[in-house]
């Protein structure tokens, strides 16, 4: 018996167009239109847009019959419009090989700065090809750069998707933390699958990271002790000392200190560059957010009513007749206890572990960032950076929402700028 469907299907041709120029209103629209007058199926489509000029590209396969008055249409529309428009036939063989890629694995490689530079996607492209890896999109997160350089906060990220299998992927990730050192850029390399579009909550380290100081810091200036303190918390956070041994002879120091004092500190913390526009969206989108925090409960619960938080798990100071008494109350919150909490949050939240964020600076917080399914070092002391994922270090905190996917133009048109 004759199968009459495959000899149809023999009987046709596949063809690659692609048109360029300027972009306008309605082109897409009046190409399509020609493609619907002929029996025409597509298999795949795609455009970019940069500075107002148009790359569209449609992949069909029509009857042999029809190629020619489909080229014939197509280009008196396009060149009507001022457009280019080139033919490219495709092979069967080709077409099943570009087929079969499809189960290799995405990754997403973002890129991000105060600026970016031809070097440095020169360098980082050339990290991609050595490990075997194709880039099949690039786009630009951040809204259009102004030429004056001297304007605050500006930003600039793109990210790259990326198909195939890292050859070293740990090479890979040293070779490009190399860059963001020498060319004063950041990375985050992730996995493009359904966990990095559904993240839903958020943990943050507070000293350092959402705030601009060690909060223990402020204190002892406060209480006279402050060299000694803040030699004693350098020590901890780059990793030399214990953080529960650091925190026991700091909180000693303390004793005696008026109870006052904390209230002056909390309203007078300096902020970290990007923390209001960060909070505002990932409250609107729904993150559940913690502090995490080697620090004390009482700032802690400061931010978390200013910024409607969730969670807060920092330290206790002991406090008796208005006064510190150089004691603490309860489990202190050091590195382990910060990973224990996220996953314990995360199980309360019915969230997986793989769909959670960790942000830090510190030592201490190496556990929690090692935990979460996407672990960011922000700003962080050089031990954490070496044995971070990912990592910023040229703008604010607001560049976690790059890392997240977040586009400026998305944001703006919903007043989230």
């Amino acid at each position: 018996m004759i199968n009459l469907t495959n000899m149809k299907r023999e009987n046709t041709e596949l063809m690659l167009i692609r048109v360029t120029g300027e972009d306008r209103p309605g082109l897409i629209a009046s190409i399509t239109a020609t493609l619907a007058k002929y029996d025409i199926t597509i298999l795949d489509i795609g455009l970019d847009d940069i500075h107002n000029t148009l790359s569209f590209g449609i992949l069909i396969r029509t009857s042999n019959e029809n190629v020619g008055r489909v080229m014939k249409d197509l280009l008196y529309k396009t060149t009507s419009m001022g457009n280019i428009l080139r033919f490219y036939p495709i092979s069967k063989e080709d077409y099943e090989q570009w087929v079969s890629m499809q189960g290799k694995n995405r990754y997403i490689l973002t890129l991000l700065g105060r600026k970016l530079t031809a070097r440095q996607i020169s360098a980082t492209t050339h990290i991609l090809s050595q490990q075997n890896l194709n880039i099949d999109g690039i786009r630009r997160l951040t809204g259009r750069i102004p030429l004056d350089e001297e304007k605050a906060n500006i930003r600039a990220c793109i990210e790259f998707s990326v198909r195939g299998t890292p050859k070293d992927i740990d090479l890979m990730q040293a070779q490009l933390f190399k860059i963001a050192r020498e060319q004063e850029v950041d990375y985050s390399f992730q996995q493009d699958n359904m966990y990095r579009r559904m993240r839903r909550l958020i943990c943050f380290d507070m000293d350092s990271t959402l705030i601009q100081t060690e909060v223990i810091d402020e204190l002892a200036m406060r209480a006279g002790v402050g060299d000694q303190v803040k030699s004693i918390t350098e020590q901890a956070m780059r990793g030399e000392i214990d953080f529960r041994e650091s925190f026991r002879k700091r909180v000693a120091l303390l004793k005696g200190l008026d109870e006052s004092v904390m209230q002056d500190i909390a309203e007078h913390l300096p902020m970290t560059e990007g923390v209001d526009r960060l909070m505002f969206v990932l409250k609107k989108y729904g993150y559940k957010i913690a502090i995490l925090s080697g620090g004390f409960t009482y700032f802690g619960n400061y931010l978390k009513e200013r910024f409607g938080l969730d969670y807060v798990y920092a330290n206790e100071l002991e406090i008796k007749n208005g006064k510190l008494t150089g004691n603490y109350v309860g489990e202190i919150v050091d590195g382990p206890r910060k990973a224990a909490l996220l996953r314990q949050i995360a199980t309360n939240e019915q969230v997986d572990i793989a769909q959670t964020i960790a942000v830090g600076d510190g030592a201490n917080d190496l556990p929690m960032l090692a935990t979460a399914g996407l672990g960011i070092a922000f700003h962080a002391k050089p031990k954490v950076t070496a044995n971070a994922q990912q990592a910023i270090n040229t703008i604010g905190l607001d560049g976690v929402l790059y890392f997240l996917g977040f586009k400026d133009s998305q944001l703006e048109e919903q007043g989230k700028l």
